[in-house]
């Protein structure tokens, strides 16, 4: 299941809803996120430093557990496996240090209360588009 992305823009898709919802998906609710990818060292070391607000969410690839030294903002953090599984959703003060989690190996990073509000949650699949219509 290796994963090559690049640096760039897609979309995240989360497919939200009951836990009771069947395989074919009944009961649950799309929602496509902004998505910006980085890859690269030089873009995963940048992630959000500066920025004051996030556009949809960050995709750092490969990665296991990240800093908020230097950022202005509060961010949602979450940890992914190599299914883009979502292991732990964590929010993180400017500041911080997040332990890097042994099984993760994507992180997702959005505004804080962000993820909530996608019914981003451990347990949950998602989605990466690449090379799509974005507009």
């Amino acid at each position: 299941m290796g994963r090559r992305w690049r640096d760039g823009r897609g979309r995240l898709i989360v497919r939200a809803g009951p836990a009771s919802a069947s395989a074919s998906g009944a009961g649950q609710v799309v929602v496509p996120v902004p998505l910006e990818i980085a890859t690269s060292y030089r873009a995963r070391t940048k992630g959000l430093l500066g920025r004051d607000a996030v556009d949809g969410a960050l995709l750092l690839s490969p990665a296991s557990g990240v800093h908020t030294f230097g950022m202005r903002i509060p961010i949602d953090v979450a940890y992914l496996d190599r299914r883009l599984t979502v292991i732990a959703v964590r929010t993180m003060r400017p500041g911080r240090l997040g332990l890097p989690r042994p099984r993760a190996r994507h992180v997702l990073e959005a505004g804080a209360g962000a993820m909530a509000g996608w019914g981003l949650r451990p347990g949950v699949r998602v989605e990466v588009e690449t090379g799509v219509d974005l507009g």
